[in-house]
């Protein structure tokens, strides 16, 4: 009886009062409740996907705006995603230690603030949009751009009909290693709804490669996956470690050195390696920094080490040597016209922590001061974890000093997509054979060090490898303790 005559009173206002109506209907609009997502945001060029490492909220939980609600960990960066809205964690969509696409809805945030109600449609996720090229358009190529580059996606029809889903990243490696749709639908998948991940394709093709028998699975046309008769005694994909576990500890792999190791595996499988290694005189070099580094750190700030002049060194050499500074795309070569210099940094007390390559942005336009405090600035933030998703994509070339710990040359992995990784050794005093202006030989003390290149075979040769070695060493001899900084 009580809600007829509310009802009656209800409709009696609207009829008789309808500013006061509308005042009412729009109070109650209001008051809905708004859902926001929270997206794996793209934490770099070329990464589709990440690793939620913890979640710092739980379901119920108020959250404000800007506060940190996970921690995420991509093969270049861990980072931590704030919310953008404040409101109430309502929904977690995935668990920690789960892989998701980026673009992909993690978490569902209910706020006050009213509902639009026609909401422009969220712009389609790098998966999303692959999917749909796939659905679309048969044979073709989906094609995604992210500053400037451009990722070519190979798709093919029979992958509309298998109903399973695959990530840009797993369908590039499939092209670049011949692997046809039918074949990639054969793979057995670790993931979400038994989704095929990176390390599940590269894992096939390592035992491929072996003539290891591996594991796959038959794709119904409905999309549900039913495991394949096994193949009979199937190898195994390698031997167990023997060890004494009395006398042994076992340390279970963080996720950065999991990616950092198949960061390393995927560029070996990319590229074809080859390092060539050169010496240099650097005692002019070394007089310099020692004449000049009081000096030079109480007018700039910035303590005066090597890494600078063999960046400067490594970038005036590139100019001369541009196939050096480029990408492999197919069957393509893509020269950059511009210098992003990125120097890897070496993590924790005795480089425990991993290995981090931050990017010198346009270091072409920079003098030797500019170089010096990027790389100061670069470092530090590296070591603190204070380093931006921007700070360590985009590179063109990279330098790997490991003479820092007294190592002399060593072979580096190059850092995909580039081609090419210079690596400088430690400089230590030695006799060396000199020739005199008349001729004779003479054995003097100079400061020498050694200079690795690992490059790309694919498009540079041992020949163009040895100039620029040799070029790069000349540079590195004309410093010396009159050379203005």
């Amino acid at each position: 009886m009580n809600l007829f005559l509310f009802s009656r009173a209800f409709f009696y206002i609207g009829k008789t009062q309808p500013f006061h109506y509308q005042r009412i209907t729009k109070w109650i609009s209001i008051k809905k409740m708004a859902k926001f997502e929270v997206v794996m945001p793209k934490m770099g060029e070329s990464i589709m996907e990440g690793t939620i490492l913890k979640w710092f909220k739980k379901v119920g939980d108020p959250v404000a705006k800007d506060e940190n609600i996970l921690s995420i960990a991509t093969d270049k960066v861990d980072a931590e995603v704030p919310s953008n809205v404040a409101g109430v964690l309502s929904e977690i969509l995935f668990n920690e230690g789960d892989v998701v696409p980026v673009g992909k809805a993690i978490a569902i945030i209910e706020t006050d603030t009213a509902v639009n109600p026609t909401p422009s449609p969220s712009p389609a996720t790098p998966s999303e949009t692959t999917v749909e090229a796939m659905s679309k358009t048969p044979a073709s190529t989906a094609v995604s751009e992210t500053n400037g580059t451009r990722t070519a996606v190979e798709t093919f029809q029979s992958a509309a009909t298998s109903g399973r889903f695959y990530t840009p990243v797993v369908l590039n490696i499939a092209r670049e290693e011949g692997i046809s749709m039918e074949e990639l639908a054969r793979i057995k998948g670790t993931g979400m709804d038994g989704r095929v991940t990176k390390a599940d394709l590269l894992n096939y093709i390592q035992n491929r490669a072996k003539g290891v028998a591996v594991s796959t699975t038959t794709v119904a046309p409905t999309g549900k996956i039913e495991s394949a008769p096994p193949a009979p005694k199937p190898a195994p994909a390698h031997h167990p470690v023997v060890y004494d576990a009395a006398r042994s500890e076992v340390v279970q792999m963080d996720n950065m050195r999991k990616l950092i190791a198949e960061h390393m595996v995927r560029s070996k499988q990319t590229s074809a390696h080859v390092t060539s290694v050169a010496e240099a005189d650097v005692t002019g070099l070394v007089n310099l920094v020692k004449k000049k580094k009081n000096t030079f750190e109480a007018t700039n700030g910035v303590k005066l080490t090597y890494t600078p002049f063999f960046v400067e060194a490594a970038i005036k050499t590139l100019k001369q040597f541009p196939m050096l500074n480029a990408s492999v795309d197919g069957d393509k070569i893509i020269i950059k016209k511009y210098i992003n210099f990125g120097v890897a940094v070496a993590l924790g007390e005795r480089g425990e922590g991993g290995l981090i390559v931050p990017v010198i942005k346009n270091a072409d336009e920079m003098n030797l001061v500019g170089i010096a405090r990027s790389i100061q600035d670069l470092a530090l933030r590296a070591r603190t974890k204070k380093l931006l998703p921007d700070d360590i994509q985009g590179g063109t070339f990279t330098l790997t000093n490991y003479g820092t710990s007294g190592n002399l040359f060593g072979s580096p992995i190059i850092n995909q997509p580039q081609v090419a990784i210079l690596g400088t050794g430690a400089i230590v005093k030695r006799p060396v054979v000199k020739t005199l202006d008349d001729g004779s030989d003479v054995i003097t003390i100079r400061s020498m060090m050694y200079l690795s290149l690992s490059y790309d075979h694919r498009i540079i040769d041992g020949a163009l490898a040895g100039f620029f070695l040799q070029t790069l060493c000349k540079t590195l001899e004309s410093y010396n303790e009159n050379s203005s900084l």
